[in-house]
């Protein structure tokens, strides 16, 4: 049994091996596939003789011209079939539900922005009002529920991955708020949630796995503060799903007000309404929902550093050496290859770095910080929505058996039917 079970996971492991370079390198030869993945001619004409079989993928004539001295038929290469499969991508920000439709190819077929009211978004409410905007989506592409294998979400604030479910964040009123049970419940299709800075981590180590891979950590400075973790190879997220959570880590027991209630974390020392805090001289206990952030708060602030004004260069002065004590504490205990800065606030970056070095020499023994490279990447929403695409079909390479699963059928809801909390 436990030789079967080895067989079977090196298939698995085999047939995604294809999937993947089928998906990252566009239609290929059984003979390229075999160079490209290192398996043998064998294996890669079983597997993707499942493949063709299950309508995963397609076979069709190349368009090379054949060389004058070549004979016979031209070569037949493999291709993903786009339409075996669809997912969709689901980012939860403040006020913002943000969609895109995925085919199997891993290609972007349609995206949506939908509004909804985070003053007022409960666990009763909300998740209703999530699977109405999924519903609609659908509809509105054309595509049936039941070609939707996939749900993934990315969400802000302290994500619970194992009980599918968002413990806090800025972009709800309430806690807990339900997020895969409904979502499972309504569409039938596997549904997984995890934090957004988490996903970037997946999308740069899917983008550029020779660079990104190993262990690093990928630090979101924006409208909150976020961590994503990759472990020896592995995304880490802990035992329940909530691991990395940098922002809400303490700096000063007793310190500035932060947005989830407790006093002195990080994240108010390093995020949008903490700058704006801290340049206009405002109290640490001021309430954040009370100070003008946000994009446009933000904005402005590195517009007076630029212009070279003494407290908004100074705000962003001490933040970094805040930066720098928090780095510290993360390299002294995971000893990353390499942290990935990014996020709105690293416009302002050349204000921080400094400081952030700073605080790393005061706080680190000089062994412990030569150890890492920093990346300091411009912030592009798309990484998100990129790394729920490769973790969706990192899984669906592994497990999707095509026209077999889709026999074996789903039984979603109603689309009239209620979905509670």
């Amino acid at each position: 049994m436990t030789r079967k079970a080895d067989r079977d996971q090196i298939r698995r492991q085999n047939r995604s091996i294809i999937l993947q370079a089928l998906r990252r390198n566009g239609p290929m030869a059984r003979i390229d596939l075999g160079h490209m993945t290192r398996l043998s001619p064998a294996t890669v004409t079983a597997i993707t003789s499942d493949l063709l079989d299950q309508g995963l993928i397609l076979s069709l004539e190349s368009e090379e011209p054949k060389a004058p001295q070549a004979r016979g038929r031209p070569r037949t290469l493999l291709k993903l079939n786009p339409d075996a499969a669809y997912m969709i991508g689901v980012r939860l920000s403040v006020n913002n539900i943000d969609l895109a439709l995925v085919d199997f190819a891993g290609e972007v077929t349609r995206e949506k922005r939908t509004h909804f009211n985070s003053t007022n978004a409960d666990a009763h409410s909300f998740p209703k009002a999530l699977v109405d905007a999924i519903r609609l989506f659908l509809e509105e592409a054309g595509v049936g529920q039941a070609r939707v294998r996939e749900i993934g979400v990315a969400a802000q604030g302290v994500v619970e991955t194992e009980t599918g479910v968002v413990a806090w964040s800025p972009a709800f009123a309430g806690r807990k708020i339900p997020i895969v049970s409904p979502l499972h419940a309504a569409f039938g299709a596997e549904c997984y949630i995890s934090n957004d800075t988490n996903m970037i981590a997946e999308a740069l180590h899917w983008s550029d796995p020779n660079r990104y891979s190993g262990t690093f950590a990928v630090i979101m400075l924006d409208y909150g503060v976020g961590m994503g973790l990759y472990l020896n190879n592995q995304l880490f997220s802990g035992a329940s799903g909530t691991a990395a959570e940098f922002g809400h880590a303490n700096h000063i027991p007793g310190g500035a007000l932060c947005r989830c209630g407790k006093k002195g974390c990080l994240e108010a020392y390093l995020s949008d309404y903490a700058l704006v805090r801290a340049a206009t001289h405002q109290p640490e206990d001021t309430a954040p929902d009370t100070i003008d952030a946000g994009v446009s708060g933000l904005a402005r602030l590195i517009e007076l550093a630029s212009s070279g004004d003494t407290d908004a260069r100074t705000a962003f002065h001490e933040a970094g050496r805040v930066l720098g004590y928090g780095l510290a504490r993360v390299i002294a205990m995971i000893d990353p290859r390499r942290v990935v800065l990014t996020g709105a606030a690293m416009r302002a970056f050349s204000f921080m770095e400094r400081g952030m070095w700073e605080g790393l020499e005061e706080a680190l023994v000089a062994d412990l910080r030569n150890n890492f490279s920093l990346d300091v990447m411009p912030w592009n929403g798309d990484f998100i929505r990129s790394g729920l695409i490769a973790q969706s079909m990192e899984r669906l390479d592994k497990d999707f058996l095509g026209k077999a699963s889709l026999a074996a059928g789903r039984t979603p809801r109603p689309d009239n039917s209620e979905v509670r909390a």
